[in-house]
């Protein structure tokens, strides 16, 4: 268990994604906006329809491989972040989930986006310790991205989760998971079988049939 964290039998895990989750804003789309790159979309459907990248972990490849988005920095990712368009009142719930009728949630984001774009959009709102994006490596010199340290995507938030585990004093049954897409699939899986509760906040059909509650709003 962590040395900052006080066990009292009343904790839960609240673990989740961030593009179309807490946000209404792909970070992919952000990204391409802000670089000058068009027909992202279109990218991602290629890879899609070949299965080369696993669902969630498509913007990875393509600033490792796509020539357009190699010019892709660190610095790049960061004001992706500022430019992400958050949920309402994602601060509230950070500090709502301190205390709820003396239950504390501990709150982690697991998302395939890049780590650096999660913790620019949500600073001050969720600690950067309890942010899991995607990881790359970059040259010290010029800073180009040169590999892929790890992607939270499919059966990796599944790992990710675990970790979290090992290191909370949180049984399965006190863990919640909220997602939208077809990503979310195997953790949701794993959740279940932890006997934990799993949310879906869209109505992707991979995962509605999947997570025990969904929740979705006209918020635009």
């Amino acid at each position: 268990m962590r040395a900052d964290l006080e066990y009292t039998g009343r904790e839960f895990l609240l673990v989740s994604d961030f593009d179309q989750t807490l946000s209404f804003n792909d970070s992919g789309i952000v990204l391409s906006e802000l670089i000058g790159v068009s027909g992202f979309a279109e990218r991602i459907a290629g890879l899609s329809k070949i299965h080369l990248v696993q669902q969630g972990g498509e913007l990875a490849y393509l600033v490792l491989h796509d020539p357009e988005y190699r010019r892709v920095r660190r610095e790049h990712l960061v004001e992706a972040g500022k430019r992400i368009r958050l949920k309402e009142n994602i601060r509230l719930l950070s500090e709502l989930l301190q205390d709820i009728d003396g239950h504390r949630f501990w709150f982690y984001v697991v998302s395939a986006a890049p780590q650096e774009v999660i913790q620019s959009a949500l600073e001050g709102i969720v600690p950067a310790d309890h942010i899991h994006g995607t990881q790359f490596r970059y040259h010290a010199e010029t800073g180009e991205i040169q590999s892929i340290a790890r992607v939270p995507a499919g059966y990796g938030k599944v790992a990710v989760l675990e970790e979290l585990r090992a290191g909370l004093p949180v049984s399965g049954d006190r863990i919640v998971y909220v997602g939208d897409g077809s990503s979310d699939v195997h953790v949701m899986l794993h959740v279940n079988r932890l006997d934990g509760l799993t949310i879906a906040v869209s109505e992707n059909r991979y995962i509605t049939q999947i997570a025990q509650r969904t929740v979705l709003s006209d918020m635009r």
